[in-house]
């Protein structure tokens, strides 16, 4: 790469390059014009980012809702790993996804509420390939802002794979079930759940599909290490930086080589895995391995992408809708989606709050990954707008009404996060989705049932 004089600024879309990689950087003061150098960088400094969570199965709401509305709430036992965190996010009680409901159509709650969750839409009931749904909130987001970096959108999950053809939930296609985001009524945007796959669609030279593409170099570079690959551009490039963005940097890439080693070691376990003789069985669910190292794995691709600006757009679908994962780990041997049905039994209702406490714990650790990556006088976090949430509250009821939500960040100054906000019983969720849409200077009128935009949030 070309080293700009210590005189000239950096421009923000800047990567140090080897053969095959092209690998971002994070958000450097060089990076911004010289009279913001002098004071350092100011939140609006920095890009907004727009990202969505989904946990599948509803929530234990008992143990979800804080009581208290305002600043003055205590957190319930699900959302308490996030106490140290209290002050970048908010809880929002009183939205609501109707589209999720039957209206006529009979059993698919889950198929339903994964569909709607970022669409607003009604799903059209079917098992063949007519699927006919909405374009989602990330994707509207990504077709007008998402020229500004690499990639439009980043779409992830947990799962190694997911279904994109036949039947799944109650005569419902699979692709309603298992994917996010919708580029429009018919085309999902199906997930990654490979964190190498994922690696290397965020440090390929190519922005195609890397299951198509990515260059027989970048495979081999990937089995040691991409930041070989580009050390003679980074000793080149650190000479020239001050001292505050050198250790930005140096943190940057200490955390992408802890990334790369995780997903190193990981690859490893898979192979010994696959030489050791199976038993007369069907393969187990997900990647082989430990789960929480899979999430957290996921979650520090996904803060790489924002810290280097090669998406301010991302979908996380954790788990798909209807999953049955179970967490041995925590406890819970039985299926997810199984003692979600729990009929108000307290032993299987305290499994779900089990399930949903951990699964906001890794929420936690990927908040605070970001609030530790500085961004001027702000964090990533700071300039993030992140909502996790699920379009079914209770799973017994498979209810859709109020839903259990948290938006996280600051979005740059444009969020009043650490408050209880109850909305209107039946708010539009999708009514949360144009508010972040001003904020990101996406112009929208309207997206699936929406009917206005939410007061202060």
């Amino acid at each position: 790469m070309h080293i700009p004089d210590k005189s000239l600024n950096l421009p923000r879309r800047s990567f140090l390059r080897g053969l095959g990689v092209s690998m971002a950087l994070p958000f450097l003061e060089c990076m911004l014009p010289g009279v913001m150098q002098a004071a350092a960088a100011p939140i609006g400094g920095a890009p907004r980012r727009m990202v969505f969570f989904y946990l599948p199965n509803g929530m234990d709401m008992d143990n979800w809702t804080p009581t208290a509305l305002g600043h003055q709430f205590e957190l319930p036992s699900i959302l308490q790993p996030l106490e140290p965190l209290r002050k970048h996010f908010s809880v929002l009680s009183g939205l609501a996804h109707v589209n999720a409901r039957a209206l006529g159509d009979g059993a698919g709650d889950h198929a339903r509420a994964n569909a709607c969750f970022l669409t607003g839409v009604h799903p059209r009931k079917t098992a063949g390939s007519d699927i006919s749904v909405g374009v989602s909130a990330d994707q509207i987001a990504a077709l007008l802002i998402g020229k500004n970096t690499r990639l439009p959108s980043l779409e992830l999950s947990c799962e190694p794979s997911t279904r994109q053809a036949g039947a799944c939930d109650s005569g419902y296609a699979c692709a309603y079930q298992h994917n996010l985001s919708w580029r429009n009524e018919n085309t999902p945007m199906p997930p990654l759940g490979n964190p190498r796959l994922v690696f290397e669609r965020l440090f390929s030279a190519s922005t195609e599909d890397p299951d198509l593409v990515a260059g027989r170099a970048l495979r081999e570079s990937c089995r040691g290490s991409i930041l070989d690959v580009v050390r003679e551009d980074a000793k080149a490039f650190q000479k020239r930086l001050g001292a505050t963005d050198r250790r930005k940097l140096d943190e940057y890439l200490t955390g992408l080589r802890e990334t790369e080693s995780a997903i190193q070691q990981q690859a490893k376990f898979q192979a010994g895995e696959a030489a050791t003789p199976r038993p007369a069985m069907e393969k187990p669910e997900g990647i082989p391995g430990d789960f929480t190292e899979h999430v957290r794995i996921m979650y520090d691709l996904l803060a790489l992408a924002l810290q280097t600006d090669s998406t301010r757009i991302a979908t996380m679908m954790v788990q798909h809708e209807g999953s049955n994962r179970a967490y041995p780990f925590i406890g819970v041997n039985e299926g997810h989606h199984e003692i979600s049905h729990h009929g108000n039994n307290a032993g299987k209702k305290e499994k779900i709050a089990k399930i949903n406490r951990f699964h906001i714990e890794q929420v936690g650790y990927f908040l605070t990954k970001l609030q530790t990556m500085k961004e001027g006088l702000g964090t990533v976090l700071d300039n993030s707008m992140i909502v996790v949430g699920s379009a079914i509250a209770d799973g017994n009821a498979h209810a859709h009404h109020d839903l259990p939500v948290l938006l996280c960040g600051g979005g740059g100054g444009s969020l009043k996060p650490g408050r209880h906000v109850r909305f209107d019983k039946e708010t539009p969720m999708t009514n949360l989705y144009l508010s972040l849409f001003d904020r990101m200077g996406v112009k929208a009128d309207r997206i699936g049932d929406s009917s206005g935009k939410l007061g202060t949030i």
